[in-house]
């Protein structure tokens, strides 16, 4: 924390590392680190074991990159899915979104991004050889692009189209009732539900 000088030498290391979390600024990491300091030990303890046992214990999917706690994620092993339709989504926060509207019954593939040149992100920094390996396994019939309507989003759909088009029988992408430049986790889920419900052939 540069603008105030802590008691601390401990305080200011915890504040630190808390305003490298996302949208914490060093105020916020203070409040928290006080907040944390105010409460009984075995609950801060408690809260330091769970970030423990996250980074540990959490792996990614050997098949869909989705978050488990072991090989396989519950909705792939689950056999009342439809598992040979896989909606292509950007990043775990959008299958989340997807699942919330109780419209899809199929499994996923979390890409862990989207091509994205001015951000120095290529195909090869994404999922996408995991990706080629499930649909020459035969597994896949159709694949649903549920990425941001985006150009960034657009451009790794495009980009998947003309490396798996010919591989796979049917692919679709979201009826565009979402408008251009939205994020799927922030649409609603009326909109999001018939938008994928309402899936239209991905054309060139």
């Amino acid at each position: 924390m540069n603008d105030t000088r802590l008691p601390s030498k401990l305080l200011e290391n915890a504040v630190n590392e808390l305003s490298k979390l996302p949208g914490i600024g060093n105020r916020t990491a203070l409040r928290l680190a006080l907040h944390i300091l105010e409460q009984q030990k075995q609950d801060a303890k408690r809260l330091g074991n769970s970030i423990l046992q996250l980074v540990e214990n959490v792996r990614f999917c050997n098949i869909c990159h989705n978050i488990t706690e072991s090989d396989t994620c519950s909705i792939c092993e689950d056999s009342s899915r439809t598992q040979n339709l896989v909606c292509v989504v950007e990043d775990i926060r959008d299958m989340m979104a997807i699942e919330s509207t109780l419209r899809y019954r199929g499994v996923y593939h979390i890409l862990g991004g989207i091509i994205s040149p001015v951000n120095g992100v290529g195909p090869h920094d994404l999922t996408i050889d995991l990706l080629k390996k499930r649909i020459e396994n035969g597994t896949v019939q159709e694949l649903i692009f549920a990425l941001p309507t985006t150009m960034e989003g657009d451009t790794t759909a495009y980009y998947l189209f003309r490396s798996l088009g010919e591989s796979i029988e049917r692919i679709s992408t979201l009826a565009r009732g979402i408008a251009f430049g939205d994020q799927l986790q922030y649409t609603d889920e009326i909109t999001l539900g018939n938008s994928i419900a309402d899936r239209v052939p991905y054309k060139n």
